[in-house]
């Protein structure tokens, strides 16, 4: 008889030890994922401000300058312990808008004649960055270009779908100077 008793117990320890350890792995792995936030700033930088990016290109959406530097701003804010501030920050981006260029890409033979199958809307950005806080003049500031594009269908109008390929494009610029100037990696 005993046999049998011995087991239900060890099966209600299992279940018992299983309930315990699932909701302290769950909490612990919770908890390291948020402590990755700003782990590549310094502990003495607090502020940063974003200048807003210049439009150096032709024939550009007129609101891309201010949309580009709000992201980066949004990106910043949401995603780090920085505050932002105009006055005397410890962490500065300005920069340019630096390219916004469609190009025909995977030309096809069409009924005798060539034609592209899709098009491209390739963004490009310069982004200068200076941390006043430090004094290794290599981390202290750098300046590099940035760029993305996405393709399209060549059936798609641009004006019909701008927008869209606009900000991916913008979200994953603004996710590449973010991990620049934030990660260690």
């Amino acid at each position: 008889m005993s046999y049998n008793f011995v087991l239900p117990i060890k099966g209600l320890l299992s279940k018992l030890l299983f309930c315990i350890t699932l909701p302290l792995f769950c909490h612990l792995l919770l908890t390291s994922c948020y402590t990755f936030k700003s782990t590549g700033i310094p502990p003495n930088v607090n502020t940063f401000y974003v200048a807003e990016f210049d439009n150096n290109t032709v024939n550009v959406v007129p609101t891309l300058s201010y949309d580009f530097t709000q992201s980066l701003l949004d990106k910043v804010l949401n995603e780090s312990r920085l505050t932002f501030t105009e006055t005397d920050p410890d962490i500065e981006f300005s920069g340019a808008i630096t390219r916004y260029q469609v190009t025909s890409v995977a030309p096809e033979e069409q009924d005798g004649r060539t034609v592209t199958a899709f098009n491209r809307l390739d963004i490009g950005v310069q982004v200068e960055y200076l941390n006043n806080k430090e004094e290794d003049p290599k981390k202290k500031e750098w300046s590099q270009n940035f760029s993305f594009y996405l393709d399209y269908e060549n059936t798609e109008n641009l004006l019909d779908i701008q927008d869209g390929l606009i900000e991916n494009i913008t979200d994953q610029l603004v996710e590449d100077i973010f991990n620049k100037a934030f990660s260690d990696w």
